[in-house]
């Protein structure tokens, strides 16, 4: 297995910003079937490409591991003021490990990133659970959401798996 990297994540200031240095332990593919682009970390996806949920197929040992996914956007409402931070898009739990995120339980539904100024970051954090139904109840609200409060709640630790990519309002003109 090709060695896992964090280092976009420090780059995209992901490490620092949503969540403690880590070391990835598990694949995580996430791909929009719409265009079937696969996020990788920092490149731009059209916001009317990823109005759907995407797929998200986690590696791990086997089916007796559980998962808890996570995405969020923590530039919200714009990267200059990021007042909202971080705004949850999507919470899945119990996903068992080898499968994808239909899977899990969905606690929070997925939202579609709509960012309106600025270029916004969109994260998808996958922890590890240490038992299924760690994660009691969803967060009171998206808005000012924290992962690493979160997980620290839960008893999630440290990621095993994070990925990210940008997203920006897309202009007349850019649509073309």
């Amino acid at each position: 297995m090709a060695r896992l990297s964090i280092e976009p994540l420090a780059v995209g200031r992901v490490v620092g910003e949503v969540i403690d240095s880590f070391t990835p332990s598990v694949r995580m593919k996430v791909s929009y079937s719409s265009n079937k682009q696969q996020v990788s970390n920092g490149h731009e996806l059209m916001p009317s490409l990823i109005t759907a949920r995407p797929r998200v197929d986690v590696g791990g040992e086997d089916l007796r591991t559980a998962y808890t996914l996570i995405m969020t956007d923590p530039d919200a409402p714009s990267p200059s003021d990021p007042y909202l931070r971080e705004h949850l898009h999507w919470m899945v739990t119990d996903i068992p490990g080898t499968t994808d995120a239909s899977f899990g339980r969905e606690i929070v539904s997925y939202e579609t990133p709509k960012p309106l100024i600025g270029i916004h970051r969109y994260v998808f954090i996958l922890f590890k659970q240490r038992a299924r139904q760690t994660v009691k109840e969803p967060p009171a609200s998206r808005d000012h959401f924290n992962t690493r409060k979160f997980s620290e709640d839960n008893g999630l630790g440290l990621p095993v798996a994070a990925v990210y990519f940008n997203a920006q309002r897309e202009t007349a003109a850019r649509r073309r």
